[in-house]
């Protein structure tokens, strides 16, 4: 009898238990046979992992389980599996059985991001291959374990933001693509300047922010808070802190900066050729933040060791709609790819384009290679979310910063928050 796929797995050992066998060994010439399928558990079905775009089975991956400590999430989404799918998915209320899950081969973290790690970290030492939402983690320290956990274990990990790749970005009319020929071109000089502000086509969600002296409130039958709470430290419940307005909270995300600066942010560091660095420089122009409850801030800036900057404009700091975009000592990119540089859209074509970038999530897991925003340069692109959310609840003014290090220079209290502690035994 033919050995199935899973089987030929488990006889080779601890390691290979794990491993993702290529599709030119078992299918080849693009098929899919069911032996090869991939599979996947998702953690967190409560909001964007039961988005259309997340909450899939298909031929190539399919839906085989699901995890939430909120049991109404749980059960709402092994109903939808059923129904749209026609799978019988197995429901988890730990993570930590549904990672260890031999059926799973790909975990999707759709957690609130101070689970993001940790869970990144025991899926990869469980041989899984992850999909993680953004931002990457909820600390700088964090980032840096993930980054040495996907070495280790030489797992594929995929953060989830796609305007490096294909959408169009912010209100340039135009994806990411021209704008990194342009830049590196040299056509717009050196060093440059990128302003994110709604004028150039981003608001920052500043309805993201917390409530200050919440009240407690009895704990839902359906949900474990304790185990929703996890690393973060131990706050009385009030139902503002949980699910979709979490965001609001130091202790599990950092507002519209850290849950939508990822998104928007990471483009302009792939852009600017940032994918292996981080500023010198942060400079933040903010009122006093609450200790728990994130507040709004009106200007953030980082400049890098050549001089390239990127400024972040926020509440009650909006430019002049003629701001430009990015901004060089020989030229200008304004919204609507408006540029200064005459005929500039026929000497792009002109150029070579940016080296391809692997894009097929699946693709990769089968062939080991890098998926195009990974652990490394995502976790640089949430390093600039995570700088401007210390300086923001530290009040500085300004940071300084060891890009090779990835240590403030100068400043142990802000150090202190690179690695902050986990509650009970939880750890990275």
């Amino acid at each position: 009898m033919k050995a199935s796929r899973r089987t030929f797995l488990k006889t080779v050992g601890g390691i290979g238990l794990f491993s993702i066998v290529p599709r030119n060994v078992l299918g080849g010439n693009g098929f899919v046979a069911p032996s090869d399928q991939l599979t996947k558990g998702i953690i967190g079905v409560g909001g964007i992992g039961r988005s259309s775009y997340h909450f899939t089975s298909s031929k190539e991956c399919r839906l085989v389980s699901v995890c939430d400590v909120d049991n109404n999430h749980l059960q709402s989404a092994v109903k939808a599996a059923k129904e749209r799918f026609g799978e019988d998915v197995k429901a988890y209320h730990d993570f930590r059985e549904l990672i260890t899950d031999p059926n799973v081969d790909v975990v999707h973290i759709a957690t609130p991001p101070h689970w993001h790690a940790i869970m990144a970290i025991e899926a990869a030492k469980a041989g899984k291959d992850i999909w993680c939402e953004k931002p990457m983690t909820r600390t700088i320290g964090e980032g840096k374990r993930v980054v040495e956990a996907m070495k280790r274990y030489n797992r594929v990990f995929r953060l989830n933001t796609w305007f490096r790749f294909t959408d169009t970005f912010y209100g340039l009319g135009t994806t990411v693509e021209p704008l990194k020929k342009l830049v590196a071109s040299g056509m717009l000089g050196w060093p440059l300047k990128v302003v994110v502000s709604g004028s150039t086509g981003f608001t920052w969600k500043f309805f993201w922010v917390g409530k200050e002296n919440l009240q407690p409130q009895p704990v839902p039958k359906e949900l474990d808070y304790d185990m929703w709470l996890g690393p973060a430290p131990f706050k009385p419940y009030n139902q503002h802190r949980t699910h979709q307005t979490f965001r609001g909270y130091w202790d599990y995300d950092g507002g519209g900066l850290t849950d939508m600066g990822q998104h928007y942010l990471d483009p302009v560091q792939y852009i600017l050729g940032k994918d292996n660095t981080s500023p010198v420089k942060i400079e933040i122009d903010a009122p006093q933040q609450h200790p728990d409850a994130v507040g709004i801030w009106r200007k953030i800036t980082y400049t890098y060791e050549d001089g390239c900057q990127i400024v972040l404009e926020g509440e009650g700091f909006e430019s002049s709609p003629d701001t430009a975009y990015i901004e060089g000592p020989k030229g200008k990119v304004y919204k609507g790819f408006r540029c200064t540089i005459p005929d500039v859209m026929n000497k792009l074509a002109e150029l070579p384009d940016p080296e391809p970038q692997n894009t097929d999530f699946i693709d990769c897991i089968r062939t080991r290679k890098k998926f195009a925003l990974n652990e490394m340069n995502g976790h640089r692109s949430c390093t600039l979310v995570n700088l401007g959310a210390v300086g923001l609840r530290l009040n500085r003014s300004v940071l300084h910063f060891d890009p090779v290090k990835q240590t403030f220079i100068g400043d142990d209290v802000a150090n202190m928050m690179i690695d902050q502690p986990m509650r009970g035994n939880w750890k990275v």
